[in-house]
């Protein structure tokens, strides 16, 4: 699996995996907060905070790269995506918009996506 996407929200879940599918990435939604092997996991820093640190700990010890969101006006969330060890922290319009710019900065990731998203 090369993107593990943590979300219980079914509309961002299924946005989020329709724009890394497009650039043929194997990715899965999940809405538990068990790590999976992959090369990065996208985790929704407003859902559940009491299970994210242990999740992103655990994600991050088996070298997945971690990228946290949350809305632009939720500071404290993206804060706490910071001291929990996120790779990267983007706002929510960030990573519906620039997804595959993001992705593309995962250097086990970047060789195996389209030019486009350069």
């Amino acid at each position: 699996m090369s993107v593990v996407i943590y979300e219980r929200n079914l509309m961002w879940g299924v946005r989020l995996r329709n724009a890394v599918a497009t650039l043929g990435v194997p990715v899965a939604v999940r809405d538990h907060h068990q790590p999976e092997p992959a090369v990065v996991a996208i985790v929704n820093l407003g859902d559940a905070p009491e299970a994210l640190a242990p999740l992103i700990q655990a994600l991050k010890a088996q070298g997945t790269y971690v990228l946290g969101h949350a809305g632009h006006k939720e500071k404290p969330l993206h804060k706490l995506g910071n001291e929990w060890g996120c790779h990267y922290v983007a706002t929510n319009s960030e990573i519906a918009n620039k997804l595959p710019q993001l992705l593309a900065q995962v250097p086990a990731l970047a060789a195996s996506l389209p030019a486009a998203t350069e």
